[in-house]
């Protein structure tokens, strides 16, 4: 099997030398990630080990300041990752599902700027994280992006854009693409996160784009059908587009204690909340594979293969882990198919 059958280019050699930028080994940055790792649990550190495959997969993700959200840590925990799956020809290298997740939410969303047919749209980043769209993505150009997330994450993430926009090396600046971010600490198991975004100047009534991405399964039930419930119920104000992603029963297994949400038929799910238009994609999809799933034995390809009511695979009896990215979408005097 070839290099590009599995996703990653010739040229990507794993026994080379993981070559980090100097300004990830400064005392600012340590000290920052030196904090993550002793303070946050683990759905906040897993923002950190998402850069990570985003700095990582950058044959396939433009992202400059993926290497600095990430930390020295996460590097090259998943750098060793990436080099074990070659080595020994993996059929899904390490990283993939989160290249290929990246790559969906920025088409997605570009799409649906878009759509809006021109002129100023707001863009929310639930659950942000080190998200870094508003860096990289020329499309955000005429947005105002707000990022929410717990008041801890976005001040890491504050201190850490501070730290690149002060360093000697210019390559490290960050670039806003956006027209405006404003980042919100809000808790969205608390009642009051819609509240708090509309205190940051978030107009309820203008065209909106939501980014779920790599939340929903980490909230309980009820709160992650609140959240869901909040942002179905801006149809009935104006064109409203949602861009998540959700894991099946079967894949939340494989973290009982962290993954709690989830759904095997979201496509149903979104319609009875309000959304009048509703898209369901799986990893390896034609719009959801970018080049970098073309072993048709791949894990995700095969998963694709099955009726998605199949619980284990007839194969090997192993659970169908799947995580389904939808897109969704709504505006008043539309009515739900």
């Amino acid at each position: 099997m070839s290099n590009q059958e599995n996703g990653m280019p010739e040229d990507m050699q794993p026994w080379r030398e993981l070559i980090l930028p100097e300004l990830l080994s400064s005392d600012t940055i340590r000290e920052l990630h030196a904090a993550i790792e002793s303070e946050w649990d683990s759905s906040r550190r897993s923002a950190c080990q998402i850069a990570a495959g985003r700095a990582l997969w950058k044959h396939a993700i433009h992202d400059p300041l993926a290497e600095l959200f990430a930390g020295e840590t996460y590097m090259r925990n998943v750098y060793e990752k990436i080099k074990k799956d070659r080595l020994n020809n993996a059929r899904e290298i390490s990283g993939v599902i989160v290249a290929v997740r990246t790559l969906w939410f920025d088409s997605k969303l570009e799409a649906a700027l878009s759509s809006f047919g021109g002129g100023a749209a707001q863009v929310v980043l639930l659950g942000a994280g080190m998200d870094t769209r508003p860096y990289r993505l020329s499309c955000l150009k005429e947005s105002s992006v707000f990022e929410v997330d717990f008041a801890e994450v976005l001040q890491v993430k504050t201190n850490i854009l501070e730290a690149a926009a002060n360093s000697k090396d210019e390559h490290q600046h960050p670039i806003m693409r956006a027209n405006s971010v404003r980042r919100v600490a809000a808790d969205l198991t608390e009642d009051d996160w819609l509240e708090k975004l509309q205190m940051s100047e978030f107009e309820p009534k203008k065209n909106t784009v939501w980014v779920l991405e790599g939340i929903l399964y980490y909230l309980s039930h009820s709160d992650a059908m609140k959240v869901l419930k909040s942002i179905a119920d801006k149809c009935n104000l104006t064109h409203t587009v949602l861009l998540a992603d959700f894991m099946n029963k079967q894949a939340t297994t494989l973290s009982n204690s962290t993954f709690h949400f989830y759904s095997d038929w979201p496509d149903q799910l979104l319609p009875s909340l309000g959304f009048s238009d509703v898209k369901l994609s799986q990893i390896g999809d034609p719009d959801a594979h970018f080049g970098l799933l073309q072993d048709p034995l791949n894990l995700f390809n095969k998963l694709r293969n099955l009726p998605r009511s199949i619980q284990t695979h007839p194969d090997d009896g192993t659970p169908c882990c799947r995580l389904y990215l939808l897109q969704a979408s709504g505006s008043p005097n539309q009515t739900i198919s």
